[in-house]
C-alpha cells in the first residue's frame, strides 16, 4: 500500500497534533468530531481511522458501529481514556481493529498503526486475487451493457431477495450456471449456505434419485454406507438442477413432491427429512414442446417457472462482445503473466462479426487460446482461430461516402442542425471507442486524447453515463 491515508478523529487539538507528528510518514488528515469526519471519509476514503471514544455530539462508539456495517470500512483503532478497558472491549466487539489507552508511547502508536495497515492491505489483496480468480473462472460472462443483459441484472437483483423458484432458459454456453450463482450470492441469507449444482443429463436415470435424495446403507447393490443427497447438502443454501429437461418422468414426480412438501426421503429409508433449499433449474430445451410430447410434467413446469429468466445468445447481443473479450483477455493476461493485454481493431471487428454458436463459453476459450499464442502486446487477426481469420468482414458505406475510417462505421444520420449533428457524431464516436476498449473509461480517454475527468463529463453530457456506469468502477480499479 503506497502512502496510506490516515484520518485522526479527536476533539483535542493537542492530541491530534501529537499523533500527526508521530505519523508524519503517512498522509494524515484530522477531524474534531464525527460530524466533521463523515465528509472527510467520503471524500478521502482513508485506509485507517484513529477514533477517540469521547467526542462531542455522536460518540466514537456510535460512529464505530455506523462504520462497521459498511463493506468498505477501513480498520479503526479506538483511542480510550486510561482505565476504560471495559469500554475498549466493547469497542473490539463492535468491530474495532485495536485500541490505545491514553497516554500511549509514540512507538506503541506506530506499531499498532503499522499492523492495522498491513492487515488492511492483506485483506484488499485477498479481495483482488479472489476477483481475478472469479474472472478466470468465467464470472465475467455476465458482463454486458446491452439492454437484454441490464434487464437480466435487474431480474437477478429482484429474485435474489426472495426464495422463489427460478427457471433459466438459454443455449449452451450462455452462462446459466453463472446466473444461478449470482442469485445465490446476492441472497441476503442463502449466500452463507452451500451452492450445489447437479447436471441432470450427466447421470443415468437410475442414479439421479440417489444423487438428489441420498440413500441408506443396503438400499441397492453397492450401497455400502449411508449417503446424503444434493438436497441435504444444499440445506440452507441453493441447488441448481441443470438440464432439467432430461430428467426422467419418475424423478420428475418425486421432485414435484419435494418442492411442495419441502421434505425428502433417502432411497431405502422411511424417515421424512425436512430441507430448506432454494431451487433453481436450467435448460436449453423447449419444455413447452416436451410437455406436448408427454416428456415433461406440466405441473412441475409451472412449479419450477415461478420466475423465468431467458438468457439471449451472444449473437443477439453483439454490443457486449468487445467488453467481454477485453475482460477475458485481461483476466488471462494476469493469470498467465502474458504481455498481450489489448485487442486490435481488425481483430475486434472479426470477434463482433462472428456468430458464436458456442456463445460466451466459446468466446472465452477463443480469447484464452489466442492470448496464449499471441506474440505482441495487441491481439491481431493472425492470432485468432481459422474460423475467425477466414471470415470476410465488410464495412457497409452510404452511397458516395468519403468519410474517414472512424466515422465511416458510425453511420451517423444527416441532421439539418449542425450542433445536433455534431452531438450525434460525438455520441456515436465515443460510444464506439468505449466498446472497442471494453468499456474502460481510462483507456478510452487515452485513445481519444482527453483527460479521464473530461471524458467522464462529456459522457454525462451526452447521456452515456448510465450505460457505462459499471465501467467507471472497472477503470477506477485499473488505476489503483
Amino acid at each position: 500500500m503506497t502512502n496510506p491515508r490516515i484520518l485522526i478523529v479527536d476533539d483535542e487539538e493537542a492530541a491530534r497534533y501529537g499523533m500527526s507528528r508521530a505519523l508524519k510518514s503517512y498522509t494524515v488528515s484530522e477531524a474534531g468530531s464525527v460530524e466533521d469526519a463523515r465528509p472527510k471519509v467520503a471524500a478521502a476514503r482513508p485506509d485507517l481511522i484513529l477514533l477517540d471514544i469521547n467526542l462531542p455530539g455522536a460518540t466514537g462508539l456510535e460512529y464505530l458501529r455506523e462504520m462497521a456495517v459498511r463493506p468498505d470500512s477501513p480498520p479503526i483503532i479506538m483511542i480510550t481514556a486510561h482505565g476504560s478497558e471495559r469500554t475498549a472491549v466493547e469497542a473490539i466487539k463492535s468491530g474495532a481493529y485495536d485500541y490505545l489507552a491514553k497516554p500511549f508511547e509514540v512507538d506503541e502508536l506506530r506499531l499498532v498503526v503499522k499492523n492495522a495497515l498491513e492487515a488492511h492491505g492483506l485483506r484488499r489483496e485477498n479481495e483482488r486475487l479472489r476477483a481475478e480468480l472469479n474472472a478466470a473462472r468465467g464470472t465475467g460472462e455476465l458482463l454486458g451493457a446491452s439492454s437484454g443483459m441490464r434487464h437480466i441484472g435487474d431480474l437477478i437483483a429482484k429474485v435474489a431477495a426472495t426464495d422463489v423458484t427460478v427457471l433459466i432458459f438459454g443455449e449452451s454456453g450462455t452462462g446459466k450456471e453463472l446466473v444461478a450463482r449470482a442469485i445465490h450470492e446476492q441472497s441476503a441469507h442463502r449466500r452463507t449456505g452451500a451452492f450445489i449444482a447437479m447436471n441432470c443429463a450427466a447421470l443415468p436415470s437410475e442414479l439421479i434419485e440417489s444423487e438428489l435424495f441420498g440413500h441408506e446403507k443396503g438400499a441397492f447393490t453397492g450401497a455400502a454406507a449411508q449417503r446424503k443427497g444434493k438436497f441435504e447438502l444444499a440445506d440452507g443454501g441453493t441447488i441448481l438442477l441443470d438440464e432439467i429437461g432430461d430428467m426422467s418422468p419418475t424423478t420428475q414426480a418425486k421432485l414435484l413432491r419435494v418442492l411442495e412438501e419441502r421434505r425428502i426421503e433417502r432411497l431405502g429409508g422411511s424417515q421424512s427429512i425436512p430441507v430448506d433449499v432454494r431451487v433453481i433449474s436450467a435448460t436449453n430445451r423447449d419444455l413447452a414442446s416436451a410437455i406436448a410430447a408427454d416428456k415433461f410434467r406440466a405441473d412441475l413446469f409451472y412449479r419450477l417457472r415461478v420466475v423465468e429468466i431467458d438468457l439471449p445468445p451472444l449473437r443477439e447481443r453483439r454490443d457486449d462482445i468487445p467488453m467481454l473479450a477485453s475482460h477475458f483477455l485481461r483476466a488471462y493476461a494476469a493469470r498467465y503473466d502474458l504481455k498481450c493485454t489489448e485487442i486490435g481493431r481488425e481483430a475486434m471487428t472479426r470477434l463482433v462479426a462472428y456468430d458464436w454458436p458456442g456463445n460466451v463459453r466459446e468466446l472465452r476459450n477463443v480469447i484464452e487460446r489466442s492470448a496464449v499464442l499471441a506474440e505482441g502486446q495487441e491481439l491481431e487477426v493472425s492470432d485468432l482461430p481459422d474460423e475467425l481469420r477466414a471470415r470476410r468482414v465488410e464495412v457497409v458505406r452510404a452511397p458516395g461516402a468519403t468519410v474517414a475510417d472512424e466515422a465511416d462505421i458510425l453511420n451517423v444520420p444527416y441532421l439539418t442542425d449542425f450542433r445536433e449533428a455534431r452531438r450525434e457524431f460525438e455520441r456515436a464516436y465515443l460510444e464506439r471507442c468505449l466498446i472497442e476498449t471494453g468499456g474502460n473509461v481510462t483507456r478510452a480517454a487515452e485513445r481519444v486524447g482527453m483527460h479521464r475527468q473530461s471524458l467522464q463529463q462529456k459522457l454525462k453530457d451526452l447521456g452515456l453515463t448510465r450505460r457505462y456506469v459499471s465501467t467507471d468502477e472497472v477503470s477506477d480499479s485499473d488505476d489503483e
